[in-house]
């Protein structure tokens, strides 16, 4: 079995975890289920893309070998597995911890932030992964911000928390612990900057992932609830 196919199934652990009481996570999985499919709808495209174009690509030693649109299996379980678990942090933190953040200092803050990724972006234009993830990201979270500030206030301390297993998973991936990268980067396509073997643009990329998922099955819960 390949490495990043074990990384994907260690990654779904959490759904043992979804029937605790207070958190009931599995009430949740309809609208995830949903939010996963405007998810895939985004990153799908735009990771065949960026793969055909040899902006990224897969280490052929650490995947099975099966591929659709270009993309191995482990990749599309990726966009699985990841939304999977970060929205299960986004309700698990939002259970058991009290927000200290105010609504005023979290409107600020994301507004500052988006403004500044905004000009990342654009300023490496040529760039194309700095470019798009740093301008897509910054729109929605600029968007979002506007119409649910609440829900903003509590992704601040949801990415806080996701960044753990994300800088774990993610130096794997990079080849932090192997001889080589399972994921491969064109650093033409990049600014250059690295935290350990991870391209700075993975956190805005994984920003707006997480952000995606969590935001559309929080969105689509309520809906649900209210419509009762």
């Amino acid at each position: 079995m390949s490495l990043y196919l074990w990384l994907n199934i260690a990654t779904f652990g959490t759904i043992f975890l979804s029937f605790d009481k207070k958190v009931a996570y599995y009430k949740y999985f309809l609208s995830l289920l949903k939010s996963i499919v405007i998810v895939m709808i985004v990153f799908i495209p735009w990771d065949s893309y960026f793969t055909h174009q040899k902006i990224w690509g897969f280490n052929t030693s650490y995947i099975i070998g099966y591929k659709l649109l270009k993309l191995p299996l482990e990749e599309w379980l990726f966009f699985l597995t990841v939304p999977f678990s970060c929205t299960f942090i986004h309700f698990v933190v939002k259970a058991y911890f009290k927000n200290p953040i105010s609504l005023k200092s979290s409107k600020l803050f994301w507004t500052i932030f988006s403004i500044i990724v905004f000009a990342i972006g654009v300023i490496n234009i040529h760039q194309l992964y700095t470019s798009i993830a740093f301008v897509a990201c910054s729109l929605s979270l600029f968007i979002i911000n506007i119409l649910q500030p609440e829900f903003m206030k509590q992704f601040i301390v949801t990415y806080a928390v996701a960044l753990i297993p994300f800088f774990i998973v993610n130096s794997i991936l990079t080849g932090s612990f192997t001889e080589s990268p399972i994921v491969w980067y064109n650093n033409i396509h990049t600014f250059g900057v690295r935290i350990g073997t991870i391209p700075v643009e993975d956190l805005i990329y994984n920003m707006l992932l997480i952000l995606l998922s969590t935001f559309f099955t929080n969105l689509f819960y309520t809906k649900k609830i209210n419509f009762r």
